[in-house]
């Protein structure tokens, strides 16, 4: 086995062992509290717990959502609904918001998960630490460990092994060798194993999915009126700011210059150098303001070399890492460029970080854009607390697109993107050849 296989098995076990804790104990007692406010809201007590209670759920089922997404790369997605706030004071303030909350349907369906969890997914994450431990132990009776355990409490059963001899403990120890094998061969598939059926439980079904689906796409829709509202908005003040006034002052230069051509010659020459800068300073800013509305480089060679350059400019090193087989939809390409700008550029002024690691890849087999930025700056980063992730957040969900933070305090900072989008296109417009299709282009 190799050093990198061996390492993603004892991770998988550590994480097992993570995932054993919150699925075995955080789980039933999150259960037993929920049942517990239920019964008192009749007292009334349960009106002010309800609420903290299921605040306690809520953030139990994101921190999952959270782990399956970071330590196996499954994404388990939420109606994207806020949890609810108590909007109004009082003790009826406090019925209304509880009564709120048990409506929501993603409270009932975050609830369900909790017996599930504590049973099966705590079975399921207790495998690749169990395998391990007790295939040590196994080692340790057939080298000579079985001798005090049968002096001191007889037979030692080992799973289905009597242990009393050094035979038998050599079987222990053979059995432990294969547990152990099984343990660093399947853990890391195990995990994934409980964050998949995590995702089965948690996952919106039916008229549910259905409701919040059509609610998305009308949030997504006044949102991209709203952005190219604004977009508008910005181009026009550019031109009027700045290339519409450097053209009206080189047109007055050029009258001025017309008035004096023949009487003060030198006064003209001075006049056309300051219209001749102007040209050139408008020209400047006519580029800059088409850049930002798509940048050439983008229009003519793709979103991967776009992301380079932009790595190029930035003041620290970014590390890129890029596998692009091909061309994306230019309505993709725009909306990930311009966010890998906006996530660099929040990399460089906020995170105080020293590198910065920006993947991207394409997922065929789930028609996906994936987008990773990560800096080793001092986190703290919040989705909610500026306008630069919202507004990404805002132009990704036109295209019914996620955004991930992971910024624990002290770092490192992790930003993820995922965009659906239609089946990568060569570069000559063709569509890209599938993997494994013997039809594709000859190679040399």
């Amino acid at each position: 086995m190799s050093a990198e296989r061996l390492r993603q098995a004892l991770t998988a076990a550590a994480r097992g062992a993570a995932l054993t804790l919150l699925s075995a104990a955080g789980s039933p007692l999150l259960l037993a509290l929920i049942a517990l406010s239920l019964s008192l809201i009749p007292l009334g007590v349960g009106l002010y717990t309800t609420p903290a209670v299921l605040g306690l759920l809520r953030a139990h089922a994101d921190r999952r959502r959270h782990l399956a997404q970071r330590w196996s790369g499954v994404t388990v997605p939420d109606d994207g609904r806020p949890f609810p706030r108590r909007t109004r004071p009082g003790f009826t303030g406090h019925a209304a918001h509880t009564f709120r909350l048990l409506q929501d349907p993603a409270t009932w369906r975050d609830a369900r998960w909790l017996l599930p969890d504590a049973t099966l997914g705590s079975l399921l994450a207790l495998l690749p630490p169990g395998l391990l431990a007790q295939g040590v132990l196994g080692v340790v009776l057939a080298a000579g460990g079985w001798r005090p355990v049968v002096e001191a409490d007889g037979t030692h059963w080992y799973t289905f092994l009597p242990v009393s001899s050094q035979t038998t403990a050599t079987l222990a120890g053979l059995l432990g060798l294969v547990l152990i094998t099984l343990g660093l061969r399947f853990g890391p598939a195990l995990v994934r194993r409980h964050f998949l059926l995590t995702r089965a439980l948690l996952l919106p079904t039916g008229k549910q999915a259905l409701t919040r689906r059509v609610e998305r796409l009308q949030e997504t829709r006044y949102d991209a009126v709203d952005s190219s509202a604004a977009e508008l908005r910005r181009i026009e003040r550019d031109l009027h700011d700045g290339a519409q006034a450097r053209l009206v002052a080189m047109g007055m230069n050029l009258g001025a210059v017309e008035a004096l051509i023949g009487n003060d010659p030198e006064q003209a020459r001075k006049l056309l150098a300051q219209a001749r800068e102007n040209s050139a300073e408008a020209l400047n800013e006519l580029r800059d303001l088409v850049s930002g509305i798509h940048p050439p480089v983008l229009a003519e060679r793709g979103l991967g070399d776009a992301a380079r350059a932009l790595a190029l400019r930035m003041p620290l090193p970014v590390e890129t890492d890029i596998d692009l087989p091909g061309r994306l939809p230019e309505p993709v390409e725009s909306a990930a460029y311009f966010s890998v700008s906006e996530l660099l550029t929040n990399a460089v002024k906020h995170s105080a970080a020293e590198r910065v690691l920006l993947s991207i890849g394409h997922r065929p087999e789930d028609r996906a854009l994936r987008i990773s930025v990560r800096d080793d700056g001092r986190g703290g980063a919040d989705a909610t607390g500026g306008s630069g992730l919202l507004g990404i957040e805002r132009r990704l969900g036109a295209f019914d697109g996620v955004l991930t933070v992971s910024s624990p305090a002290g770092g490192p900072t992790v930003v993820t993107i995922e965009l659906p989008c239609t089946p990568l296109t060569s570069r000559a417009g063709a569509p890209a050849p599938a993997p494994g299709d013997s039809h594709g282009p000859a190679r040399a």
